[in-house]
């Protein structure tokens, strides 16, 4: 099966222009400006986008696909994301974690979670750990499940500045940064410590001091949830400089509160001008979004939704940002981050992951390797148990 995606506004994310594009087994097979005359005995699908634009799937470096949150006892963990959520959501690459809870959820049940959505069409890998030390891994360090398993990447979300987190001392950090770096060596994989940032005073200090002291590359690390504080955020724009990747939350931010929202916090980073790879946006879907009183008590909370990734890329283009700049955070950049080859992209030979969107900059039509999950708003594939 062959589909012909004929007159689409092509951002790859560099703009294109006006191309057609041929998908078949699951990749870019050709983008040009002439329509090819395929042999008759081929079966071929033909969506003519006039002229809508056609952008890479969406890559999402945080999410808690097995559920998230359990911090307001065992009846607030909050259940597993299913496939369509995702792909409505126009993402069609995730990476799946642990997050407080790393001792009822398993690393095991992580990698079975994201081989499951792998088998429903999505592709899907994961973080080893969780916010704790010693980490739950599967083969007992965290460099070996690094290189023994297929689906992993690196280890994350590993806690700091947070009253939830094992209070890591800088030698424990160093020391799970090197097993991923080498990891990452042995195997050609991302080898990246992903970071939970909380809101404690203390903020990237323990990063900057590893920095300083190590002789591991600033690409190893990458802070997520760094807009929660504005304080915080002006830290992890210093450590741009220094090399370092941050991850931007697309959280929810009320008025007045002491945060930046996704759509502000890229603003800002681009109007800094700051080198462009170096900053990622995530969802944290099924996460716990919780907002704790003076004594450490959940005293409000949400749950991150897929949605917000794709919300906050639609906020930038409405407030007038090209598409060329502000895609790159939500596909590009992730993927070469995490080093994740055939991602990100519309290249020929890459996967076939495509995205899209109608003339409000809200997701229509999401193909994820070279099969249609979402047309014209509508989920065509879900999970078993959705």
């Amino acid at each position: 099966m062959f589909d012909w995606l004929l007159d689409a506004d092509v951002y790859a994310p560099k703009p294109l222009g006006r191309r057609n594009v041929l998908v078949g087994g699951g990749k870019v097979l050709w983008i040009g400006e002439e329509e090819l005359e395929l042999p008759d005995a081929l079966e071929v699908r033909v969506a003519n986008l006039e002229g809508m634009r056609l952008i890479p799937g969406l890559v999402d470096s945080h999410a808690h696909v097995i559920g998230g949150g359990g911090e307001a006892g065992y009846a607030s963990r909050v259940p597993a994301v299913g496939v369509s959520r995702f792909t409505l959501a126009g993402i069609t690459s995730v990476v799946g974690l642990l997050g407080t809870d790393d001792c009822v959820r398993t690393t095991g049940q992580l990698v079975a979670g994201v081989r499951a959505l792998c088998e429903e069409g999505l592709s899907a890998w994961c973080w080893t750990g969780g916010y704790h030390l010693p980490p739950t891994t599967l083969t007992g360090t965290v460099r070996g499940d690094i290189v023994h398993i297929d689906r992993i990447l690196g280890f994350g979300e590993l806690a700091i500045s947070d009253h939830r987190s094992s209070q890591p001392t800088l030698d424990e950090l160093l020391r799970i940064a090197s097993e991923c770096h080498v990891g990452g060596l042995m195997t050609g994989k991302a080898g990246v410590l992903h970071m939970h940032m909380g809101d404690g005073a203390r903020g990237l200090s323990l990063l900057r001091e590893a920095l300083e002291v190590s002789e591991l590359p600033p690409r190893v690390f990458h802070p997520t949830h760094v807009n929660r504080r504005r304080a915080l955020f002006e830290e992890a724009l210093e450590l741009v400089e220094d090399g370092v990747t941050i991850d931007i939350t697309a959280f929810p931010v009320e008025d007045g509160e002491d945060a930046w929202s996704a759509p502000d916090a890229l603003t800002r980073f681009l109007e800094d001008e700051l080198e462009p790879t170096r900053v990622t946006v995530s969802s944290d879907a099924g996460g716990c979004l919780p907002h704790f009183d003076a004594h450490g008590r959940i005293d409000r909370w949400g749950v991150g939704e897929p949605t917000s990734m794709s919300d906050a890329l639609r906020e930038m283009l409405v407030r007038g940002w090209p598409a060329e700049a502000v895609l790159p955070a939500f596909t590009s950049n992730v993927a070469s981050a995490l080093r994740l080859p055939g991602k990100g992209r519309i290249e020929v030979g890459g996967d076939a992951d495509l995205v899209v969107l109608d003339g409000e900059h809200r997701v229509r039509d999401v193909m994820a390797r070279g099969v249609w999950h979402v047309r014209r708003g509508q989920a065509l594939v879900k999970g078993r148990f959705e």
